[in-house]
């Protein structure tokens, strides 16, 4: 599989649930800010619910960093928003709940389960030039961690400001980068 690290993410227009209201949501609208595309296999589920609760969680400090979230299943926005008025967990989601049914936007992303007509559990960080900096996709099973993917955030948001610094294993926000260098070979 080719790498989409540092590629464009593809051009999409799609409707969305937004804190009450459908709205059209381009992928012009993504540049020129840091985003988060969250995909998920579908609405109505087990997983789902719980990693778009935690993630509503963490978006008031995802704002705060000039992030915008993006949640994406190949549902419609009229399942999005029968959704969020019937669940609890999802009645907290006020990020933009994208609906893919065509499953362009999925594809786009390369992570469609052709087979079933869902997307896998895919995040991509996304950078305000509209290129994909972080790239994971976890089976079904398997729940993601808004608190793990704000570190991400910060980590590329980081290094996209300081030119030749890296950040190592488990970077938190304050702590020490690497410069990498002919003298730091080996010596970590």
């Amino acid at each position: 599989m080719a790498s989409i690290i540092n590629q464009e993410i593809p051009e999409f227009s799609a409707e969305a649930f937004v804190n009450g209201e459908f709205k059209t949501i381009t992928s012009e609208d993504v540049k020129g800010k840091w985003a988060i595309f969250m995909f998920y296999p579908a609405d109505f589920t087990f997983v789902c619910p719980t990693e778009l609760e935690d993630m509503a969680a963490q978006y008031e400090e995802l704002k705060g960093l000039g992030v915008e979230v993006y949640s994406v299943s190949t549902d419609t926005h009229f399942t999005h928003k029968a959704w969020h008025d019937s669940s609890e967990a999802i009645g907290k989601v006020t990020f933009p709940m994208i609906g893919d049914p065509t499953g362009r936007i999925t594809r786009g992303f390369n992570v469609m389960i052709e087979e079933e007509g869902l997307a896998e559990r895919g995040t991509f960080v996304v950078d305000p030039d509209g290129k994909i900096q972080v790239a994971e996709i976890h089976a079904g099973g398997i729940g993601r961690s808004a608190k793990d993917l704000v570190r991400k955030v910060k980590a590329a948001q980081y290094v996209r400001e300081n030119d030749g610094e890296v950040c190592p294993a488990a970077w938190e926000q304050g702590q020490e980068t690497l410069k990498p260098s002919l003298d730091l070979v080996g010596k970590i």
